[in-house]
């Protein structure tokens, strides 16, 4: 659907596309939603329901930005207790990561700044991570202020967004936003390209950049 730079096409032929892969991972609370921001993301859609994580799941998703064909490996961790001694398994060598709490309860914001502390002293020294407090929807029943999360994302160099699942309000804007950061890389370059996965990013617009992928 995209048809940006495109330019004049003979004989159908497409221009050479930038494809970059990066891995990200959710960590959070359970009951935060992680799940339902990656479904979200991935295929457009809200599951009330939304069963419990087991371990960690994983999903992908492609993103079209001008000649640059983004892919997100995406980990979606268990957020019970009993599972956290494998997160590091999953967010080694992760170069981005989204950090989940729920805004109606204040819990989940204190264990999200554990997360933040977790992966910045043992994760990887460049990784990219996004605050992101869910639930939105639930403004009425509001426990942490936007406020002090926008100062604790501030204080701690994090990107920060307050989103909802269950309306996508600034779901795909957070994933987005994270590949912004991500560094730019020769994708033509096979060396480089493996030591340095990026996205060159040219339009924020996410529905455009969506849809030119043609699916989920």
């Amino acid at each position: 659907m995209s048809s940006r730079g495109s330019g004049s096409r003979s004989n159908g032929s497409l221009p050479q596309t930038k494809i970059c892969q990066f891995k990200l991972v959710l960590l959070g609370d359970m009951a935060v939603g992680k799940s339902s921001l990656v479904l979200r993301f991935v295929k457009g859609q809200f599951d009330e329901f939304q069963e419990t994580t087991i371990g960690a799941a994983f999903l992908a998703q492609s993103v079209c930005l001008d000649d640059t064909t983004v892919k997100f490996e995406i980990w979606d961790t268990a957020g019970q207790e009993r599972y956290h001694s494998l997160a590091p398994m999953y967010y080694r060598g992760a170069q981005a990561a989204i950090v989940v709490f729920d805004i109606t309860k204040p819990e989940t914001f204190e264990r999200a700044k554990a997360w933040v502390k977790e992966l910045q002293r043992q994760a990887s020294p460049n990784i990219v991570i996004a605050l992101a407090g869910n639930k939105a929807d639930l403004a009425e029943k509001r426990l942490v202020e936007y406020e002090e999360a926008q100062t604790y994302a501030e204080d701690t160099s994090l990107l920060f967004m307050e989103t909802s699942a269950k309306t996508a309000m600034n779901v795909n804007e957070l994933f987005l936003a994270i590949a912004k950061k991500m560094p730019k890389t020769d994708t033509q370059n096979p060396t480089h390209a493996a030591r340095h996965r990026g996205v060159n990013l040219q339009h924020p617009d996410a529905h455009s950049s969506r849809a030119c992928c043609g699916g989920n």
